[in-house]
């Protein structure tokens, strides 16, 4: 008997280099859908990080700025005439320009400044117990905060007002008994930028008993630069007639000779981490101030709002 045995033929050396240069493609084609994918995912993701970040820092300092000067049941001027304080020294005190515009009203002829501003490095007069970011806005605001309160708490100051007469007292002293009055709680906030690394943050120093103005809080990541536009009602129509950048604003505009009664808020919002693939060559226009072109390889977006500082109208 005689075995016949069938020769066994595999892939000759052309089909085989063809079926390599095949599979090249096919992965070339993988890799380059796969970059793009993750390239997509990456823009959308840092677009949803701009967006949310500049919305949450907006809301914050919109709901604050909004209600600065309120002082409860008292309008117009607070004068030394007007006011009480019963309270006891703020130590760490963040004290800016002018006459009367530490944490507490003093004894000066003039306003208590509720409000006042400065650009980092720009600006001649600046606030000694903080250390921003250079070439961006800060911003001083001081406001009893709603509503009335009924329990004290230890660490934070108060204020009894009726429309005749405001008194400033410690939440771990009793009430004044200052007939008719309400009592709020008060508060003197400080906006502005420093890193945190190599990530800018939006931050506000805020007022307690036991700690002065050295209580600081880190609000919102990303936030690289703040740009505020001071609107002046000039004819006491309740409206801004103009808007001013902070150095224009003068000593008898924060004193409200002139009332600031809106302010244009700008910021410019970073990513937190760099896109290689991206090269960001954009100017940046942040009310009268332009930013860029920076050429690096960070995201960016400007939002804004307008906020009408009612109690100043009222005033």
């Amino acid at each position: 008997m005689i075995k016949v045995f069938k020769r066994q033929q595999g892939m000759s050396l052309v089909e085989l280099m063809v079926a390599m240069l095949i599979s090249l493609f096919l992965t070339a084609g993988l890799f380059t859908m796969f970059s793009m994918s993750s390239s997509n995912v990456t823009t959308t993701s840092q677009f949803n990080q701009l967006q949310e970040n500049g919305r949450i820092a907006l809301a914050i300092l919109e709901r604050d700025l909004s209600q600065l000067g309120f002082m409860g049941d008292t309008t117009g001027m607070i004068t030394a005439a007007l006011t009480t304080i019963s309270s006891t020294v703020v130590t760490n005190d963040c004290v800016g320009a002018g006459l009367n515009n530490a944490s507490f009203p003093n004894t000066q002829p003039a306003e208590f400044r509720y409000l006042w501003g400065y650009e980092q490095d720009v600006s001649p007069q600046f606030l000694a117990c903080i250390s921003p970011k250079s070439k961006t806005d800060v911003i001083q605001i001081k406001r009893l905060i709603g509503p009335p309160a009924t329990a004290f708490i230890t660490t934070r100051y108060y204020v009894a007002s009726t429309t005749q007469k405001i008194e400033y007292f410690d939440g771990s002293a009793a009430a004044p008994g200052l007939a008719n009055s309400r009592n709020w709680e008060y508060q003197h906030h400080v906006y502005f930028i420093r890193d945190d690394g190599d990530i800018p943050v939006l931050r506000r120093r805020t007022l307690s008993i036991n700690n002065g103005m050295n209580n600081e809080e880190q609000l919102v990541e990303g936030i690289e630069n703040m740009r505020i536009l001071y609107g002046v009602d000039s004819n006491a129509d309740g409206t801004a007639d103009s808007y001013m950048p902070v150095e224009n604003v003068t000593s008898l505009t924060w004193d409200n000779e002139k009332r600031i009664v809106a302010l244009k808020v700008f910021l410019l919002v970073r990513s937190s981490e760099k896109d290689r693939s991206y090269t960001n060559d954009t100017t940046y226009q942040l009310g009268d101030k332009k930013i860029g072109p920076l050429n690096d390889n960070y995201r960016r977006k400007v939002v804004s709002t307008t906020i009408v500082l009612e109690n100043r109208i009222l005033n």
